[in-house]
């Protein structure tokens, strides 16, 4: 049931249900999810009660696990960390008696985005920055400010690797709180300055078109920032983090969860197969596996 959901996510299956019947027919998927030929596939209520009952509490320490292989493959460096939040809408349409929640999902929220305004959830993430691949994340509602979440995402983190030299985000993270939380455990916080913070200091600031500037070596540092834009943009694109078809945070934890495993086990399926240089590339590892074959 694992492996169903590592497929259903690496072959941008959006709901149960068509897995379900792409299981009844697909033989080489039906092999991959160890179903034997006279048996029936898993049914989309099996998997639903599968990844309960594993929950989050399963998947966080398979998460820490696959990080450690990785580790040990020196594919992750932990130098650099960069902190990032994404929103994903939620399975539900707007409650027309409490417009700030989601009718068919009570935790959604709304969250004002350029001139849009979506309901979901946050994906708050932490990302090495010379891989790419993420580290940890905290899932909230969308109106969860990232300001709140950036000492328990940091601290998350750290917990995966000690010795980031290096924290980097945007602007929306400036505090003085959290710039000392992060020095006090020996790192360097690389974030913006807002206009209304240190008006007459030599600091880094990014203006309204995203061009940074400041000191030359903290400019140089902030572009690493970049990395987990690309991170997201493959969970997204290859790993189905927008196609969320669950409602209520946990769920939506869940989902984000498995979004991420299976991005790490293509990074360590790469290396195992001595391909590390495709660990970001999930379709180019998929045709290269499917030839091998």
């Amino acid at each position: 049931m694992f492996k169903a959901e590592l497929a259903k996510r690496l072959t941008h299956i959006e709901s149960y249900w068509q897995l379900y019947r792409l299981l009844e027919v697909d033989e080489a998927l039906r092999s991959l999810c160890l179903i034997k030929p006279w048996e029936k596939p898993y049914h989309p209520s099996t998997l639903l009660r599968f990844r309960r009952r594993i929950g989050p509490e399963g998947f966080e320490p398979l998460l820490k696990q696959m990080l450690k292989q990785l580790q040990r493959n020196r594919a992750v460096t932990a130098e650099t960390l960069v902190l990032d939040a994404t929103f994903i809408k939620a399975y539900s349409r707007r409650d027309p008696t409490d417009t700030h929640r989601g009718l068919s999902d009570i935790e959604a929220r709304l969250r004002k985005q350029g001139r849009n305004v979506v309901l979901g959830y946050g994906v708050h993430l932490a990302a090495d920055a010379n891989s790419e691949m993420p580290i940890t994340t905290i899932v909230e509602p969308a109106n969860v400010n990232e300001k709140k979440i950036a000492s328990k995402l940091f601290h998350k983190a750290s917990d995966r690797k000690q010795g980031w030299r290096h924290v980097v985000a945007d602007t929306q993270y400036s505090s003085q709180a959290f710039r000392e939380e992060v020095q006090h455990v020996g790192a360097e916080p690389v974030i913006p300055y807002p206009r209304n913070q240190m008006r007459h200091g030599k600091v880094l600031r990014v203006d309204k078109r995203f061009r940074s500037h400041g000191p030359w070596r903290l400019k140089r540092l902030y572009r690493r920032r970049s990395s987990i834009e690309r991170v997201t943009s493959r969970l997204t694109d290859h790993f189905g983090l927008e196609q969320l078809r669950t409602r209520g945070l946990r769920n939506v934890i869940i989902h984000t969860l498995l979004c991420l495993i299976t991005m790490l086990t293509v990074a360590l399926s790469a290396h195992l197969l001595g391909y590390p240089d495709l660990m970001r590339s999930p379709v180019s590892l998929i045709k290269l596996t499917r030839g091998i074959q």
